[in-house]
């Protein structure tokens, strides 16, 4: 019987998904064919894009990030947010999982699978250090993760993305590969540069997420803000990531398609990196007894990672049309369909966390939807 209403939970939590969400990689994969497609057949269309820049930072990539953002952190109980500071074994999990593992992974990964392309290699493990702040957001509101965890940890990876990225990209170009007798290669950014990402991605959404919350609430009262404002702004969430994958992939395009095979060798380590991280931080959660909601968040945060910040620190030191860069690009290509398949992955695993008697009642599941 326990199995039975376990089953139902999970189907319900589907079943409510909108149609938007529901059909989620199919909108996905048509945005990207679609970006694609104007990157490839449209003459001047990406050279266009590229030159609507605000201080090296892409407006159009900014705004479909800051809409993407926006309408989740709305959603945040920031009066809970002292729940996930004080749960240690959260914040230390992702930290090992961020700035230990995921980068000496990406590393090894890149030598093992890439050892005749040093470009590429490069910037696979210029990626690996550039923690996700920005689409990770989504992906755990799809999976009905922790949003106030989620919210904390992002934060948490910004301040370490700001004080680490530089030094990691030197251990790990240069320190390191000279250890072991390797090649030797350097990055040049700066920690303005990084800073300036996450202010931009996460600090403006953020802001506006969290006064959203305090003024709609002071003004209209919590009910109103919960049962009628965040259903009106949920679904341009997944407008802002559709309009970034494909602003994304039109601005890139033509070097992926101009250089298959070349994409399919960057892709393999990039596919074995999501899988190995995903995977454990979600193997260390349900060790550390962490609950559906907060090993969601804990796998999809350690799994995603900043494109913006790579591709920029790629293209600022090697050039827009370096192999750094193209590995860079390639990222979300893998990342964005492999993340939307372990969001399904994660609904579906959601009832081996709930193990009610059969006399328990189990909360409506809708209330951990993406548009509640």
């Amino acid at each position: 019987m326990t199995a039975s209403v376990t089953s139902n939970n999970h189907m319900n939590v589907v079943e409510k998904l909108s149609i938007l969400d529901r059909f989620l990689p199919v909108w996905i994969g048509i945005a990207m064919t679609a970006g694609l497609l104007l990157g490839r057949l449209v003459p001047g269309f990406n050279t266009a894009l590229n030159q609507v820049q605000v201080d090296g930072i892409s407006l159009p990539i900014a705004i479909g990030l800051l809409v993407m953002m926006y309408p989740v952190l709305a959603k945040v109980r920031y009066d809970r947010l002292h729940t996930v500071t004080g749960d240690r074994k959260l914040l230390i999990s992702s930290l090992l999982l961020n700035w230990v593992l995921g980068p000496a992974l990406m590393f090894t990964l890149a030598w093992l699978l890439l050892p005749d392309l040093p470009e590429y290699r490069t910037g696979l493990i210029i990626v690996g250090l550039a923690r996700c702040i920005a689409m990770v957001i989504i992906w755990n509101d799809l999976a009905c993760g922790d949003r106030e965890a989620a919210a904390v940890l992002v934060a948490f990876n910004s301040v370490f993305q700001v004080l680490m990225f530089a030094v990691l990209g030197w251990f790990y170009l240069s320190v390191l590969p000279g250890w072991l007798g390797l090649p030797q290669t350097t990055i040049t950014t700066s920690p303005w540069q990084i800073a300036k990402s996450v202010l931009i991605f996460l600090g403006v959404p953020l802001l506006a997420g969290y006064l959203s919350r305090q003024l709609g609430e002071k003004i209209r009262g919590r009910t109103w803000y919960e049962s009628t404002f965040l259903p009106r702004v949920g679904p341009w969430a997944l407008y802002g990531l559709l309009f970034t994958i494909v602003i994304l992939f039109a601005l890139q395009g033509n070097q992926i398609t101009s250089r298959p095979l070349d994409v399919v060798r960057i892709a393999f380590p990039l596919l074995a990196y999501f899988a190995i991280m995903w995977v454990g931080g979600y193997l260390l959660g349900a060790a550390l007894g962490l609950g559906y909601q907060r090993t969601t968040t804990l796998a999809f945060t350690a799994a995603g990672n900043n494109f913006e910040l790579a591709i920029a620190v790629a293209i600022a030191t090697y050039g827009a049309t370096s192999g750094q860069a193209l590995a860079g690009v390639v990222g979300p290509l893998i990342e964005v369909p492999v993340l939307v398949a372990l969001v399904y992955v994660s609904l579906a695993l959601r009832r081996r966390f709930a193990q009610p008697s059969p006399t328990t009642v189990i909360p409506t599941a809708t209330k951990d939807s993406t548009h509640e």
